[in-house]
């Protein structure tokens, strides 16, 4: 028998906290942990291994920003996702957050249906947004014409010239079926193609891998909407 979900939940107020914890307790998950600020998230990582983390962005002492780079960066086996707790759905830290390896985001008034599939979803792997509003939040904050520098920093010539192609489509928000139809390939071939792409590029998931297509200028924001099925991405 498979052991019981484990989350921690770093959040400033201690009623989303609470909150929180109702919920996820009520339909069988473990929660590790709580904290009050980042320092406290990172903390909470090294000492309990939660299999996620619920991540406020703006908290004291440490933001949720830095803090998911500290655990993504102490955790080099991948076994700690992070998930964005955010007022907003359009926030610029919430970009910063997904291109440091957080896996998605939810909005704080997220229905209890939805955060215990949330966790249960990023716990296997999978990146938490659905790629049409990953492309609309990228396209926001990915400008070519900023002057901020990169936050990603890869050189594309790794990939081979099927790679980048899958690359750009990828970035335009197709899923997996919608890029075997376009490339005609079979859905196991490309999932093998993304593999091979963040393997070589170093990116933790599909999420990063949309934040570098913007950033080197691979695909550029405004570009036509080619679609994409909401759910993982």
């Amino acid at each position: 028998m498979s052991r019981p979900l484990r989350v921690a939940i770093a959040d400033d107020q201690a009623l989303v906290r609470t909150g929180f914890r109702m919920i996820l307790t009520a339909d069988g998950i473990e929660v590790t942990a709580e904290a009050a600020d980042g320092a406290e998230a990172v903390e909470a990582v090294r000492h309990t291994r939660p299999d996620v983390i619920l991540m406020d962005i703006r908290m004291p002492r440490m933001d949720g920003i830095e803090a998911t780079r500290r655990i993504l960066a102490e955790d080099a086996g991948g076994g700690t996702r992070v998930i964005i707790l955010t007022t907003y759905d359009l926030d610029h830290y919430v970009y910063t957050a997904l291109a440091a390896g957080a896996s998605g985001f939810l909005l704080k008034d997220v229905t209890p249906e939805h955060l215990v599939a949330a966790v249960t979803l990023v716990r296997t792997g999978d990146a938490l947004l659905a790629p049409t509003i990953t492309r609309r939040l990228v396209e926001r904050f990915a400008r070519r014409d900023d002057t901020r520098p990169p936050i990603l920093h890869r050189d594309l010539s790794e990939l081979t010239a099927r790679e980048l192609e899958v690359l750009r489509l990828l970035a335009t928000g197709l899923s997996n079926t919608e890029l075997a139809e376009r490339l005609t390939v079979s859905p196991t071939t490309v999932k093998t193609h993304v593999a091979r792409i963040l393997s070589k590029l170093g990116l933790r998931d599909r999420i990063q891998a949309v934040v570098l297509a913007y950033e080197t200028g691979l695909i550029s924001p405004g570009g036509p909407e080619l679609g994409g099925q909401p759910g993982r991405l």
